[in-house]
């Protein structure tokens, strides 16, 4: 501490890092962000009540004239709500079993499986993942894959109180490089994968590697790592004695025996740790092996039978957005996935191609604002389906045409490289280029949406619209006529 003005013991009722939320009692902490800083907001603190304001700036004249506030500055604020959160909510991640979910691909997916497992088992279980949070009677939609680090203080505060004993988590690169779980120590933690994405924040892929290991180092327990990824691997070279690895081509400590995929979900023998388990799952496509696999991994790691592992994952029914098929009775497949990054497409693509489409129409684009070298990569990727239909996907302060423009430009290169040809249009309107993708199909076929998944908003310059590609996909194939009305 540098200086502390006013009283110094003053009565705190509750944090905040955001003035609008301030109330009389609260205790405000300027943090400095990318895009704004909370020193600008002090005097809307005071205003509100706050009893007291942490700060990294010099204690100003006109603060000194506040007498009711106290104040006290400090040399980064950030580091001290590091500590002082954990403090103020009495160390609630201690009294929890956290599990970490960290990879590009896969988190939420794995995220919800190992949810059904310990709910399952009959554990009393908390979500933290990019579509919601939730636990016992509460649930809320998510603002980002992992909280801020007062609101993940707070909410592990709220998941104790509430008698949750285990907690699920997806941890995300940013989250980890920011510092938002410092403090938190995982029973255990699952490394799905490393593609590229998010380089418009970490640069390079070696840099978003190197924020995806903290989670590993916060781990006391097993790691449970994908070893048909080469990252898995390196991360595996590490810690080797505390590394379960998973994967299809890699045989380790689980390994499906065999598999079978189709449009109703997956049959699979699974070698584990503990013996062979027969897994039925609703889930469908060969990248979900991967997420069943690492979730098998986290249900052994936490003491799980071979049965309550066979019937959790039984017991998950859909993950919203993820391989979510809209069926109002048609006679083709209409498929929503969040799938947002070249490999998350073609892995998805493949898994359609191998349940034996007709023809694959796909329809989807890039996020505004956001890494930019994956754009024509994300073009290279959708080439496996038969049609391709670019449009908008939250371009944010950018023009759609330009973004893409940008995805079009790695289909041409690819095609002037390669000579494979792709037939793809450009409709920047998402709802339109959703309707042309379902009047373009035909018996057999599938309609592939992806990129939004289960996100129900859209991003347009500063506007934040509703729009749920679910939603958009049933309203064609009613507008269209092609249901039937004994599903609608």
């Amino acid at each position: 501490m540098i200086e502390l003005l006013g009283k110094p013991n003053v009565e705190v009722d509750d944090i905040s890092i955001d003035s609008k939320t301030v109330l009389p009692g609260t205790l405000f902490v300027a943090l400095k962000g990318h895009t704004q800083d909370g020193h600008d907001y002090i005097e809307e603190a005071i205003a509100r009540g706050a009893s007291a304001i942490l700060l990294q700036e010099p204690i100003s004249k006109k603060y000194r004239q506040a007498t009711q506030t106290t104040f006290i500055q400090v040399n980064d604020t950030k580091e001290a709500l590091k500590h002082l959160a954990p403090y103020f909510f009495d160390y609630p991640a201690t009294k929890l079993k956290l599990i970490g979910i960290t990879g590009t691909n896969g988190k939420t997916t794995t995220a919800y499986l190992v949810e059904a497992l310990l709910n399952h088992a009959g554990k009393n279980t908390g979500l933290i993942s990019t579509i919601a949070t939730r636990y016992a009677q509460h649930e809320k939609k998510a603002k980002n894959t992992t909280p801020g680090l007062l609101d993940l203080q707070k909410i592990f505060s709220d998941m104790q109180q509430a008698s949750v004993t285990d907690v699920v988590m997806e941890v995300s690169s940013h989250a980890l490089d920011q510092e938002r779980v410092a403090g938190c120590r995982f029973e255990s933690a699952v490394f799905t994968n490393l593609t590229q994405d998010h380089l418009d924040y970490h640069k390079t892929m070696e840099d978003y590697f190197a924020a995806k290991q903290i989670l590993f180092e916060q781990t006391k327990g097993q790691w449970i790592v994908n070893l048909d990824d080469v990252w898995g691997q390196k991360l595996q070279k590490i810690a080797p004695g505390r590394v379960w690895g998973y994967g299809i081509d890699h045989h380790d400590s689980l390994y499906p025996i065999c598999f079978r995929s189709t449009l109703a979900g997956l049959s699979m023998t699974v070698q584990t740790p503990i013996g062979e388990i027969g897994i039925e799952a609703h889930l469908s496509g060969r990248h979900n092996v991967y997420n069943i696999l690492a979730a098998i991994g986290v249900g052994i790691a936490s003491g799980l039978s071979k049965i309550q592992i066979t019937e959790g994952v039984a017991a998950l029914k859909q993950v919203p957005g993820r391989f979510e098929k809209i069926d109002l009775g048609q006679d083709f497949t209409v498929i929503v996935d969040y799938a947002h990054t070249p490999d998350a497409l073609e892995r998805l693509l493949s898994a359609v191609k191998t349940l034996g489409a007709k023809k694959i129409i796909t329809c989807f684009g890039c996020g505004g604002d956001r890494d930019r070298g994956k754009r024509p990569l994300m073009g290279v990727a959708a080439m496996q389906g038969d049609v391709v239909i670019l449009t908008s996907d939250n371009p944010r302060s950018e023009t759609p045409e330009k973004i893409l423009y940008d995805i079009a430009s790695g289909i041409s290169t690819h095609s002037k490289k390669t000579g494979q040809t792709c037939n793809y249009e450009i409709i920047a309107d998402r709802g339109t280029a959703i309707a042309h993708a379902i009047a373009l199909a035909k018996t057999g076929d599938v309609v592939l949406i992806a990129g939004k998944g289960h996100e129900s908003d859209q991003q347009i310059g500063t506007q934040i619209i509703p729009f749920d590609d679910r939603a958009y996909a049933r309203q064609a194939l009613i507008a269209q006529n092609k249901i039937n009305n004994e599903k609608r």
